[in-house]
């Protein structure tokens, strides 16, 4: 689903500001904040998820495993006429003992001029390796950007998912790389595709505390209804993250914090068992507000009751003092 609709862009246009990031960083492996360990964030719901699809987004290459294409494009050292030269008498389409393809090499490794001249000789654009990625997904994953362009550009399918069920967009959603996640969306990329834990691009990003993602992919028109296959809204995943400033975002967005996943619990059930006051209390003040414009003459009608809650589990709210009362005790 596309939610806004713009001119593409053309991998040329987007190469002068792409050009500024850094290839020495921005590739590496990010472990989600909240999944191993203890603590409060910890409240036992991280081990049904699979994190081994996010490790080791670039290849790992041998020499000695390469034939001469191969090491072409991984490399892309080979003079253009050598390699044009190589393309006449090599099938562009056979893989090596990881089902690569050199469209993946030259891909994961931002070989663009490589990717072209693949192209151009109507290489396979939708071979999978032996983890059923495209090249595009691989050029995701390592945010080579002029090669996502390339390839969405002659007509690469965004939306083939992987083996964990991750297509291309799950991958920007997981690097916060909103100028890929942007391309994708402008050529046909499924905002509501879901992997195999049943988490779509907007739930990995608050699974993973990626807070730009979550706000670029709600200002796309991301389904804030949408549950993983156990049943967890992006607000309860907030929520077990332990992260408040994305649970007060998913609040402003006029959500249900009533929504039970499979195991029955609510957003607030998984803040109380983890001790979040803070999250605590801003999903008590919703609630308040949320029956008062309900019920506008019964709006003191007790929020903590309907949770189930004591106020020992809440944070103390201070009196406000009546400055006319005071100015009247002090005078003689």
């Amino acid at each position: 689903m596309v939610a806004e609709v713009f001119s593409k862009p053309a991998a040329s246009d987007m190469k002068k500001p792409l050009g500024l990031r850094s290839k020495m960083g921005k590739w590496c492996c990010h472990s989600f904040p909240c999944c191993r360990g203890s603590g409060k964030s910890n409240v036992g719901t991280w081990a049904d998820y699979d994190d081994s699809a996010f490790e080791e987004p670039r290849y790992q290459v041998g020499r000695e495993d390469l034939g001469k294409l191969h090491r072409a494009a991984w490399w892309g050292k080979v003079p253009r006429a050598d390699l044009i030269v190589m393309l006449r008498s090599t099938d562009v389409n056979q893989t090596d003992k990881e089902k690569r393809t050199a469209l993946h090499l030259a891909s994961a490794n931002g070989n663009s001029e490589i990717v072209k001249l693949l192209l151009d000789r109507r290489c396979a654009l939708h071979a999978f390796d032996s983890k059923k990625r495209t090249a595009l997904i691989k050029a995701v994953q390592c945010q080579e950007d002029e090669c996502v362009l390339t390839l969405l550009e002659h007509g690469t399918d965004p939306n083939l998912p992987d083996v964990y069920g991750n297509t291309a967009l799950h991958y920007a959603a997981y690097n916060e790389d909103k100028l890929l996640a942007k391309a994708l969306l402008l050529y046909g990329a499924d905002i509501e595709a879901k992997n195999k834990c049943g988490l779509t691009p907007l739930l990995l990003a608050v699974y993973g505390q990626k807070e730009k993602m979550m706000k670029f992919l709600i200002k796309k028109k991301a389904n804030l209804k949408a549950i993983d296959k156990f049943g967890r809204t992006a607000l309860i995943l907030a929520v077990c993250c332990g992260s408040a400033s994305m649970v007060s975002l998913l609040l402003d967005q006029d959500i249900d914090v009533f929504c039970q996943d499979k195991s029955g619990k609510t957003a607030m059930d998984y803040a109380v068992s983890s001790q979040h006051n803070i999250i605590c209390q801003l999903l008590s003040d919703y609630e308040e507000k949320q029956m008062s414009k309900k019920f506008p003459e019964n709006s003191n009608a007790g929020t903590d009751t309907l949770y189930g809650l004591c106020d020992s589990q809440l944070p103390e709210k201070k009196e406000s003092k009546d400055p006319i009362k005071e100015a009247q005790q002090i005078q003689p």
